[in-house]
């Protein structure tokens, strides 16, 4: 692991609506909703998410099986804690999926409402770290939240099909900008630098290695219990890239910040673009206008893959770009949080030193 990357700041999360929010949260839960939804902030359970249409982890409270204003109460906790267009993004998933759900015939476990919320930490705090997780299929949010800052890593969101094309939320479609971005990139490389980015021709090459590939994250290195992996650089350095190239990459690492509030995803985004001399932009699969095809931005302070998946419940046995996945993780300890706990930590017992 690489010390000294994340540090603590005024990210002006607004905190105070934060956790007033989640405090309805926790006045509505009913004793045996407590034991199971508030845990421990050191709890094992913050790496249990999981985002197939069944539960591997069932923890917290599932909003299909709660009260109205208790599903509300949660709903508002992710409105006041994302940004706008990030909560829309959320949403959308949702509504996708339950769209998927009306269309497969299986509502029961794929709806706007299927998903799992639990609160890691004593009680919701404007001083002391706590966080949440919100997950289920195709949508997985882990969020660390200290003071005014705030951490969302690891993020999974996906989408089978990408729009609902009828309905109440006709034209609801998410992911396109990530997938027009990324293959906006990869063509605007002359062909020695793509064939350096590609690292494998076809989706499902023959020439990977055992595990490159597998059937349920299919080109994904960094899904679901996947933490703590460790992933070789490839592809080429952004640094190598036009000024024009590098600003696409921003552009699409903007987008995979959108779940931030407007400051925190500014920092953030500077903090990837100060060493784009250590971040790298890797492709599979073809680059013509109707190819799927995979990506992965990688540095010390980020990985985004973006992946079009062969069909679920569609009937597409190849990768597709209607089934689509995406994720973010944040290396070296970022994830949960955890690089920033341990210099609260360490704070902590400093003040109880000097007390």
């Amino acid at each position: 692991m690489r010390p000294g990357l994340f540090k603590l700041r005024d990210e002006g999360v607004p905190i105070e609506r934060i956790v007033a929010a989640a405090q309805k949260v926790v006045d509505q839960l009913t004793p045996e909703q407590r034991s199971q939804t508030l845990l421990h902030i050191d709890s094992p359970e913050w790496r249990t998410w999981s985002n197939p249409e069944f539960l591997i982890s069932d923890k917290g409270i599932r909003l299909d099986e709660i009260a109205p204003s208790l599903r509300d109460a949660v709903l508002t906790v992710l409105k006041e804690t994302l940004s706008p267009e990030g909560y829309e993004k959320a949403i959308g998933a949702m509504r996708i999926n339950h769209f998927l759900g009306e269309l497969v015939n299986a509502p029961a476990v794929m709806n706007e409402h299927s998903y799992n919320f639990v609160l890691f930490g004593a009680e919701p705090s404007t001083t002391r770290p706590w966080g949440f997780s919100f997950y289920g299929h195709h949508l997985c949010l882990s969020v660390f939240l200290y003071k005014t800052q705030i951490v969302v890593s690891p993020w999974f969101t996906g989408a089978e099909p990408n729009v609902i094309d009828s309905g109440p939320y006709k034209g609801t479609r998410i992911l396109d900008v990530e997938e027009r971005l990324g293959l906006q990139l990869m063509q605007s490389l002359d062909r020695q630098t793509q064939d350096k980015a590609r690292t494998y021709e076809l989706m499902k090459d023959p020439t990977m290695p055992r595990g490159r590939w597998n059937h349920d994250d299919q080109r994904h290195l960094c899904g679901a219990y996947r933490d703590n992996r460790v992933v070789p650089y490839e592809g080429v350095l952004v640094s190598s890239l036009s000024a024009e190239q590098q600003s696409l990459v921003a552009q699409i690492v903007e987008q995979y910040l959108l779940y931030l509030p407007a400051k925190a995803r500014e920092l953030r985004l500077g903090d990837v673009k100060a060493i784009f001399d250590e971040t790298y932009f890797s492709w599979i699969g073809g680059n013509g206008d109707n190819d799927p095809f995979y990506y992965r931005i990688q540095s010390p302070v980020i990985i985004v893959e973006f992946d079009h998946h062969s069909g679920v419940f569609l009937t597409n046995g190849e990768p597709a770009k209607f089934h689509i996945h995406t994720l973010l993780r944040t290396p070296n300890a970022g994830d949960y949080g955890w690089a920033l706990r341990s210099q609260i930590d360490a704070l902590e017992q400093d003040y109880v030193w000097e007390g």
